[in-house]
């Protein structure tokens, strides 16, 4: 960007110039650009942790149809 040039960010629909903000809202910004990160890589290893569970699942009812179970005896 050149000398002139702000940079803008929306806030409930309203658009403010970082450049014009206070030192407060800045760390304010800083924090919340940080928690959507990490918000992001938790849903991403959330994603990564459900479908390997669901492939474990699927790996494991193969398995249980593959093989003939011996019935167990209830007395």
């Amino acid at each position: 960007m050149g000398k002139n040039e702000k940079t803008p960010i929306t806030v409930n629909d309203v658009e403010y110039n970082v450049e014009d903000m206070t030192d407060q809202q800045k760390g304010l910004l800083s924090h919340v650009e940080n928690l959507t990160r990490k918000a992001d890589n938790a849903q991403y290893n959330l994603d990564e942790l459900l479908v390997g569970r669901q492939g474990y699942i699927q790996l494991l009812a193969e398995s249980l149809e593959a093989e003939p179970q011996d019935a167990e005896v209830v007395n």
